[in-house]
C-alpha cells in the first residue's frame, strides 16, 4: 500500500493518476475534501480508500494497521501563502510531517515529502539546494517558515541519507481548479483572456524588474509526477532536492505562451499590487537542478510553452480542469 496525503488535492491527485498508470491501484488517499470541488479531483481514479487527514492521523498513531506500507507520500499541507495563523500553519505542515517522517523511519518505510521554493524568501541567499546552507534562507512568509522548519529538523536529526524531500517551484496545470485564489497565473490568465480578451499583471515595485519582468522558474505537474514517480521506484536516492526546470521566465512570456496558446491577438496591462504582498512578493526564483541531475533523475521538463499549450488548449480550453 501507498499512502498519499494531500492525494485529492492539486499535485496529489495528478500524483495519484500517475500511480494508476504505473499500475498502483492499492492507495490510501489522506485529504480534507471540505465543501468544495475537490473531490472532482478523485473520479476515475482507483484507490483502496479514503480517510480525513486529522483522522487519520489519530488513527494512525494509535498504532491501527493499514495493511502492509510500502512508501508514504506526504503531499498535504496548508499551502496558503497569505496564512496569518502561525500557529494552525506550523501544526498542519511542521508537526504533522515530523510525525509520519518518525514513523516511517522507525518501520523502514520509504517517506517523500513536499518542501517548497518558498523556503528560499526573497532568494537573496539563492536557490541552491544544498543542505549545508539552508540555516542561512529567510522564508518571507509562514508557510514557507513551517516548509524550512521541517527541513531544518530533518537536516539537524540527519535524516536527508533517509527521505526524500522536494522544493517545488512554481507548478501549474491540471486539478488545480479548486484552489480558487491560489490557482497558477496560467489558469486565472486562461479565464481572464477568454472572459474579458485582455491580461493583468502586477506592477514591479522593484526597481530591478520593470512590470511583467519579475521571473520564476515555472514547472508543469505533468513533470513533476514523473520526477516523484522515479523517486518512488528508486528508493535508495535520498536527500533535499529542487523541483523547477532550472529555467526562469518572465510573467509576460508566461502571459504570451496563454495567449499563443489561445490563438488570441496579446493584450496586456499593469495593475497595482495589493500592499500586504508587497514585503513579501518573490521578483525571482530559479531552481538549482544540478543536484537532481547528479542523482540520475532521468526526466526532461517540457518547455513552458509546451506545458502551457497542453493545459490550455487540453483542458481548460475544454472545459475539463483535471486529469
Amino acid at each position: 500500500m501507498i499512502i498519499l496525503t494531500g492525494g485529492a488535492g492539486f499535485i496529489g491527485s495528478a500524483f495519484l493518476r500517475k500511480l494508476n498508470d504505473l499500475g498502483y491501484v492499492n492507495v490510501l488517499v489522506v485529504d480534507e475534501l471540505g465543501t468544495g470541488e475537490k473531490w472532482k479531483n478523485l473520479r476515475g481514479k482507483q484507490f483502496t480508500d479514503y480517510i480525513p487527514r486529522e483522522q487519520f492521523l489519530h488513527r494512525f498513531l494509535a498504532g491501527e494497521s493499514f495493511g502492509p506500507i510500502e512508501a508514504i507520500i506526504h503531499l498535504g499541507a496548508n499551502s496558503s501563502t497569505t496564512e496569518t495563523d502561525v500557529e494552525s500553519i506550523m501544526a498542519g505542515n511542521y508537526q504533522y510531517t515530523k510525525q509520519l517522517a518518525l514513523w516511517a523511519l522507525k518501520h523502514r518505510i520509504r517517506f517523500l515529502y513536499a518542501s517548497s521554493a518558498a523556503t528560499y524568501g526573497d532568494g537573496s541567499y539563492g536557490f541552491d539546494d544544498d543542505i549545508g546552507k539552508i540555516e542561512q534562507l529567510l522564508p518571507l512568509n509562514a508557510y514557507g517558515f513551517s516548509k524550512h522548519a521541517f527541513d531544518l529538523w530533518a537536516k539537524q536529526n540527519q535524516l536527508f541519507d533517509q527521505i526524500v524531500g522536494i522544493k517545488f517551484f512554481n507548478v501549474f496545470g491540471p486539478n488545480e481548479y479548486h484552489k480558487n485564489d491560489m490557482q497558477s497565473v496560467v489558469a486565472k490568465a486562461f479565464h481572464q483572456i477568454r472572459n474579458e480578451g485582455s491580461l493583468k499583471l502586477f506592477k514591479s515595485y522593484n526597481e530591478s524588474y520593470g512590470d511583467g519582468e519579475q521571473r520564476r522558474d515555472f514547472i508543469y505537474v505533468r513533470d513533476c509526477c514523473e520526477v516523484m514517480a522515479w523517486f518512488l521506484q528508486n528508493p535508495k536516492k535520498n536527500g533535499l532536492f529542487n523541483l523547477g526546470t532550472g529555467k526562469s521566465c518572465t510573467w509576460l512570456e508566461l502571459g504570451r505562451a496563454v495567449f499563443t496558446a489561445m490563438n488570441i491577438p496579446e493584450k496586456i496591462e499593469f495593475i497595482e499590487m495589493p500592499e500586504n504582498l508587497r514585503e513579501k512578493y518573490q521578483y525571482f526564483t530559479e531552481a538549482k537542478m544540478g543536484k537532481l541531475t547528479a542523482a540520475g533523475c532521468p526526466v526532461k521538463f517540457h518547455s513552458l510553452q509546451e506545458s502551457v499549450t497542453d493545459y490550455v488548449q487540453n483542458f481548460l480550453s475544454n472545459d475539463v480542469p483535471y486529469l
